[in-house]
């Protein structure tokens, strides 16, 4: 009997880890190839080539640049908090990965229909500053602790315009559960008659995420 219920608890897992990848490894590769588009975009509006040379139109790109990422040298600041250092970035792409499993892609498709949905995904945004702020503090470099701040200050203050517009949605709901926010939208999208609304919340999603024109503290000199 032992071993059946470790059969039916391993099979589980197993599922478990399944449905988590059909849902991260989409993502990721959306992301990849939405970077190209970005590029390209930024690209055409500074009258420049943007990446065309790896793979047909540079397609293959992002893939090229993770290559990079994971064969380049790891430089390490001799006097700082390795341990740190080195979790900081893994914080970060955790807290952004862990925010998919409440999203429902369909009917009945999500990892996780979480009541509190919205809190969650809140919570999970806040947390993600800490990435940045040990990967500045971590350095033991005063103008990284510096740079760091910069960037935790500024997402703190985006959070704000995101969280004002993410509230009046639950207001009009009555609930934090994103399944039940998505069928109020049957009769009409919530975008139509809170247009006004959307345009802040697209601008402060660009501003959390550090994207054009809210990179300044990604620019490098």
């Amino acid at each position: 009997m032992n071993t059946n219920n470790l059969i039916l608890t391993l099979l589980n897992i197993i599922i478990n880890l399944l449905d988590v990848l059909l849902v991260i490894l989409p993502i990721l590769l959306s992301v990849a190839f939405m970077t190209i588009i970005e590029r390209k975009q930024l690209a055409a509006h500074q009258r420049r080539v943007g990446p065309n040379t790896t793979g047909y139109y540079g397609l293959l790109q992002p893939f090229s640049d993770a290559l990079k990422l994971i064969v380049k040298e790891t430089v390490i600041p001799s006097q700082s908090n390795k341990i740190l250092f080195y979790l900081a970035p893994v914080f970060s792409l955790i807290f952004s990965l862990l925010g998919w499993g409440i999203i429902p892609f369909g009917q009945g498709l999500t990892l996780f229909d979480f009541t509190l949905g919205i809190l969650y995904t809140v919570a999970l945004s806040s947390l993600g500053v800490y990435g940045v702020l040990f990967a500045g503090w971590s350095a033991n470099s005063t103008y990284a602790f510096l740079g760091s701040l910069r960037s935790t200050a500024a997402m703190i203050s985006y959070e704000l315009i995101l969280s004002s517009a993410i509230l009046i949605i639950i207001i009009l709901t009555g609930s934090f559960n994103f399944t039940t926010i998505i069928e109020n939208q049957q009769a009409i999208w919530y975008i139509i008659p809170l247009f006004p609304v959307f345009i802040f919340y697209f601008i402060s999603i660009l501003a959390e995420t550090s994207r054009t024109p809210f990179d300044l503290q990604e620019a490098k000199n």
